[in-house]
Formats: structure tokens, sequence, C-alpha cells
């Protein structure tokens, strides 16, 4: 294998001849400005296949302590809400429980009222009205259909007149006549015959057993049927018309005065 050693000894020989030409070219050409003074970098080597494992295990690992950090602060939240909702929950339940007693309160306080206007109001009807046994009579000189007439006399303590014999019919008809003097005016009494045409009941559903109808060839009482319902006194005579329910005119109320006899 003499000839195997022969180039080796060759190579040598001729490995730096060629360096150095290649030297004297580079120095040609580097004095005509083909080569520039600056050689480019060298490429990177690649990386390894096990430093990009490392790489995307340590970043998922920095993305996993970033989530964790996150959820850490979300739950902090949670329970900072958690506990605020439980606060506004404990105050809301303390202002419910006061508005229920300002509830109560104010029921109370309108409950006083309406039995102050109606100690007020009986006490005002037999004051200034007129007074006959236990009872007591005023005339409203206020316009009213027959529904806002009885709620009126029953807001203040009282009912529409119910004249239940003669006597207190003619007591009536005498003050209603001297109230309205010289007019002719009527009130509307507590009497009507809703329920049944024909039947009359007083105001508080009693059966009414005495009438003071006006009779007369012309225009004898009750005329009106099915049509007029409710029973008005006329202040000149006293006498009883049926009327339009929904008619306003002025009233009659009634007071129960045993309390000051």
């Amino acid at each position: 294998m003499w000839w195997k050693q022969h180039l080796r000894n060759v190579d040598i020989v001729i490995s730096p001849s060629l360096s150095l030409h290649q030297a004297s070219l580079m120095e040609v050409k580097k004095a005509r400005g083909d080569v520039p003074d600056i050689l480019p970098e060298p490429e990177p080597e690649p990386t390894s296949p096990v430093s990009d494992f490392e790489n995307s295990y340590n970043y998922v690992l920095s993305r996993l302590a970033g989530m964790d950090q996150a959820i850490h602060k979300l739950n902090v939240g949670h329970y900072t809400l958690d506990v605020k909702v439980s606060q506004l929950m404990d105050r809301l339940t303390r202002m419910d429980a006061k508005v229920g007693e300002l509830e109560d309160n104010i029921r109370e306080v309108y409950q006083h009222s309406k039995d102050n206007r109606k100690e007020t109001g009986r006490l005002e009807g037999c004051q200034k009205g007129r007074r006959l046994g236990y009872k007591c009579y005023l005339v409203y000189n206020s316009y009213e259909d027959y529904a806002g007439a009885s709620r009126k006399c029953m807001e203040r303590g009282g009912r529409m007149a119910m004249p239940r014999d003669r006597k207190e019919q003619e007591a009536l008809a005498d003050y209603v006549k001297a109230f309205f003097n010289p007019g002719n005016w009527p009130v509307w009494l507590g009497i009507n015959d809703l329920r049944s045409e024909g039947m009359y009941l007083f105001d508080d559903g009693t059966r009414v057993s005495y009438f003071q109808w006006r009779k007369h060839f012309l225009s004898s009482q009750p005329d009106g049927g099915r049509r007029e319902n409710c029973v008005a006194m006329s202040s000149d005579d006293g006498d009883w018309w049926d009327h339009y329910c929904d008619r306003t005119m002025n009233y009659l109320c009634e007071f129960d005065d045993r309390e000051a006899l």
C-alpha cells in the first residue's frame, strides 16, 4: 500500500501550496474591491430536537404558572364578591324588616286617621245637625251620586239617613225644609231597590216598611221602573222620589249618638 502513503504525502505538500494560492487570490480580489472588508457571519447551527422540547416545556410551564396566578386572583375576587353579596343581603334583610315596620306604622296611622275622621264626623253631625232620640242627622250641601253619598257618610262615621217610621220621617222633612228654605232641593236617602225591582231596602240591607212616596195624579212615585232605583227626599214637602242612581245631588247622613247619651 505504498501508493496510499505516497498520496497522503502529496496532499500534505499540495495543501499548503493551495492555501497560499487562495490567500494570494483573496489579496488580489480585495485589492480590486471584489471581496468585502466584513465577511458574513456563519449561519447558526441548527438546534437539536432536545433543546426545542426543553424550550416548549419551559414555555408551557410558564404559561401554566401564569394561569395558576390568574385563577388564584379570580378565586380571591370571587370570595370578596361573595362576602360583599352576603353583606348586601344582610342589609336588604334589615331594610325589609324596617320597611315592614314602617308599613305597619302607616297602616296604624291610617286607621287612627279613619277613626278620628269618623269620630269628628259624628261629633259634627250631632253639633251642627238635628238630634232625634239616639240619632243625629246632618245635610251636606255637596253634590254626589248615590254611591258617592253613601261612601261619604260612612267615611264620616255615619250612613245615609234611613227614616223607619212616620215620626222619624216628619222630623227629617222639617229639618231638610228648614235647611233649604225657601228653595226646593232633593237629598239622597239610604233607600234603593237595586237588588230586586220593587223591593226597597235601606242602605244597611234591612227592608223598608214605611214609605212616603209622592202621590199626585200627574206624577205618582215611584215611576222609574228599572231605570230609577235610588230614592231621594224633596225638601219642600218631604215626599220621596225615585231617581237615576248616578244623578248628583245633596245628601243626608245619620249618626248614632248612643255613646253621647
